[in-house]
């Protein structure tokens, strides 16, 4: 038997962070005594057996695994060397050349979790630099799998793409969920009412999508076909141009993705 894996998360008392260090512990990746985690001011009132710290360098020191897991603003006060160790990041926008410059190390990952993982069920794309081994591939695969599904991706374009995409994760069904909600409240159904029927909606169109395996557009074209009140209100929202709203968002998303590495 090897050495147990060592992972530290620097922001792992924010949302995200909480989120990866429960599902690796949670898969049994690793146990809490060997999972360090860094806070900025306060130590959490979470996982009170794992190692806390507000020193990134000594978090790094002691870990096999370091995730960087802060706001990509917050990114250019992380001032440590990981020379040797393997890096995830899950910043948004940060490119591989700019984790490896900053924290020396050639094994750098960049990724991309969403607000999923808090439930297991995040999408992750990834990408590695040239220095990471197969071994790492390994365990970066088993941490980001704790979390949900996980695919690495061929370029660092990809991974920009899929940070508006995936990286939104709950977002733009809770933008429309809110759209619906507030639609029913508007017209008289009680707000519970309203959320719940809206929940079981998106709950089950999830559901429906997974197991079918079908073409999102084939269900709608479905729809379409039965000419009934769903196919008239397909064809309202399209004409008020629901499609290109959200072709402009994934444009803005991307930019805003690519402009953050640029200004780090």
């Amino acid at each position: 038997m090897g050495e147990p894996m060592r992972i530290g998360i620097i922001g792992g008392g924010g949302w995200l962070g909480r989120a990866i260090a429960e599902a690796v512990i949670d898969a049994q990746i690793v146990s809490a005594e060997h999972l360090s985690l860094s806070y900025r001011s306060g130590q959490p009132g979470f996982l009170p057996s794992a190692r806390w710290t507000s020193d990134n360098q000594k978090l790094a020191d002691r870990s096999d695994v370091i995730i960087v897991s802060v706001r990509p603003q917050d990114w250019p006060a992380i001032d440590i060397s990981a020379h040797g160790k393997l890096v995830l990041s899950v910043m948004a926008g940060i490119p591989l050349d700019q984790l490896a410059g900053r924290l020396k190390t050639d094994r750098v990952v960049r990724t991309l979790p969403n607000a999923a993982a808090e439930v297991r069920t995040s999408y992750t794309p990834w990408i590695g630099s040239q220095g990471i081994t197969a071994d790492d591939r390994n365990a970066v695969r088993r941490i980001l799998e704790a979390c949900g599904a996980a695919d690495e991706v061929k370029s660092e374009a990809d991974i920009d793409y899929l940070t508006g995409l995936t990286g939104s994760g709950p977002a733009f069904p809770a933008l429309l969920a809110a759209a619906m909600m507030d639609d029913a409240v508007s017209r008289g159904i009680s707000p519970d009412i309203a959320r719940r029927s809206v929940s079981a909606v998106l709950i089950g169109t999830g559901k429906l999508l997974e197991a079918r395996k079908d073409n999102p557009k084939d269900i709608v074209q479905t729809f379409l076909d039965y000419r009934g009140t769903t196919a008239a209100a397909i064809e309202a929202m399209r004409a008020a141009g629901f499609e290109a709203a959200v072709r402009d968002g994934l444009a803005a998303a991307l930019q805003k993705s690519v402009s953050m590495g640029q200004a780090s």
